[in-house]
């Protein structure tokens, strides 16, 4: 905050954020927040950067930017909104409002609350998971969720049979398919 000191800074701080959380968006994995404790501004960015964020009790996210004068920078505006839904992002980034963990995971900001003691076990439990699975697979789904939310339902629904087509040409799915008709 100490080198929000005027336009200039302004935009070169909020390019980095964006460059910064974009690259954390793109990582062509199922990226886990472990949330404990405060999410704020570039923190709460942070988080919805991330494909799913597990939280302890103790989390609180919010953007309370307004509170400063300004705006979020760091894609706040944008990605809150598609995670929220629109009025209650405005009403959260509109009067600085925090957002503890039980309302967090009721309006979606949050895809489990569990107790701070459990919190790196389970983001870890569900990484190692996620780790087993088909990797390539797991990135076209990323990319056909994130690519396709932005367009109408058509050209979704183009992009999916694209990369459903796509999934065909990986070691993964001869080895998945030949294993799930073989009965095992």
């Amino acid at each position: 905050i100490s080198e929000f000191c005027g336009a200039d800074e302004g935009r070169a701080i909020g390019e980095g954020f964006h460059r910064a959380l974009d690259a954390v968006a793109a990582i062509p994995r199922f990226v886990i927040a472990a949330v404990s404790g405060y999410a704020l501004g570039g923190g709460c960015e942070l988080a919805l950067a991330c494909d799913y964020r597990i939280v302890s009790e103790r989390a609180v996210f919010g953007q309370p930017e307004v509170l400063l004068g300004i705006t979020p920078g760091g894609g706040g505006t944008q990605r809150l909104p598609r995670t929220v839904g629109s009025s209650r992002a405005k009403e959260m980034m509109i009067t600085g409002r925090q957002v503890k963990a039980e309302e967090a995971l009721r309006i979606g900001l949050a895809d489990e609350v569990v107790p701070s003691d459990d919190l790196m076990e389970r983001a870890l439990t569900l990484a190692a998971e996620v780790a087993k699975g088909a990797v390539l697979a797991q990135a076209l789904i990323k990319r056909a969720v994130d690519e396709g939310a932005g367009t109408d339902l058509a050209t979704g629904l183009a992009l999916e049979l694209d990369l459903f087509e796509a999934v065909f040409h990986t070691d993964d799915s001869q080895i998945g398919v030949k294993s799930f008709l073989a009965g095992g």
